[in-house]
């Protein structure tokens, strides 16, 4: 027979599997378990089961327990989930990619059906169609406004109908409605609020960036930092060869409008003095493109040559 433990000592065994967990593992994901049952919570587990842990239990029991870790360890990265431990939820510890065990997660997700008083967290909309019930049924619809018809003795429902919003109280009418119709609208899991990673705290959208999005938002960033160094004559690194280069534009313009010059200026002066020069340094480009398409034409004429000489022959045996 099993010796049934003491609830000072299922304590004392919760602070050690944790602080194992806590000295063992540097990402966490927080998970909220609304409406989650024990048998779906086991079935989570054996999915996660290799490189991630799924633990839950009262969240002033997790935070007593970071905070021994705290001061015993002198790690205070830990702390930074103290905010989180809200509500009803759990932490899945892991060595895995944290993409990869968020979509895990979100695989295990089972149908509910609306119970009186819960918080819809989705739209309902009941379908048209024949749902199979008899006329003496009809009273359910009628409460609710559903427009309907009797077609070959059952109730059918004519166009689609919005019944619960997103946020509001499911009421006993609609409950037995869809439980009548046998939907279930609702899916309930593990959903991941928050996700903790060497110290770190962020929403799981992040998760969701690729390499090509951080490209991006680097790049928007160097934009900006350029456009604001240019615009108040500070230098910095991304602005450095926008500045070069006007500097360099108004060197360039000093040197046309006075005496003063050098190399590269001296062939912008003779270009000025003499566009025919350009002219003649843009003409060996034209002729080129020119060259280019001659033959092409060439080429197309003699296609068609062979096609009146034939029309013309054809014409010639007809006439004898």
């Amino acid at each position: 027979m099993a010796i049934k433990r003491t609830k000072a000592e299922k304590k004392q065994a919760y602070d050690r599997k944790l602080c194992q967990l806590l000295d063992e593992y540097t990402k966490v994901l927080i998970a909220v378990a609304d409406n989650v049952g024990s048998s779906q919570l086991q079935e989570i587990r054996k999915g996660l089961r290799g490189d991630s842990i799924v633990l839950m239990g009262k969240n002033t029991l997790i935070r007593r327990c970071i905070k021994v870790h705290a001061d015993s360890t002198g790690n205070k990265d830990y702390l930074e989930l103290m905010p989180l431990l809200v509500g009803n939820v759990g932490l899945i510890f892991t060595k895995g990619d944290l993409k990869e065990v968020r979509e895990e997660v979100a695989k295990y997700k089972v149908g509910a059906p609306a119970r009186v008083g819960l918080v819809a967290p989705v739209d309902v909309v009941v379908p048209p169609g024949n749902t199979g019930l008899d006329p003496s049924q009809t009273s359910f619809f009628q409460v609710l406004n559903i427009p309907t018809k009797i077609n070959k003795g059952t109730v059918e429902i004519i166009t689609p109908v919005e019944l619960i919003k997103k946020g509001d109280k499911v009421g006993s009418s609609e409950s037995a409605l869809l439980a009548k119709l046998g939907i279930r609208p609702f899916s309930y899991g593990l959903v991941i609020t928050n996700v903790y990673d060497s110290g770190s705290v962020f929403t799981p959208e992040v998760l969701d960036l690729t390499e090509e999005d951080l490209m991006d938002k680097f790049a928007s960033g160097v934009s900006m930092v350029a456009s604001v160094s240019l615009a108040i004559s500070y230098p910095t690194i991304a602005a450095a060869p926008h500045m070069f280069l006007n500097g360099y534009k108004n060197v360039l313009a000093v040197a046309v409008e006075t005496e003063y010059s050098y190399p590269h200026a001296d062939k912008i002066k003779e270009y000025l003095k003499d566009p025919s020069k350009f002219a003649a340094v843009a003409a060996p480009v034209a002729a080129a493109a020119s060259g280019a398409a001659a033959p092409a034409a060439k080429e197309e004429e003699k296609k068609e040559e062979p096609e009146e000489e034939s029309d013309g022959d054809l014409g010639m045996s007809l006439f004898d």
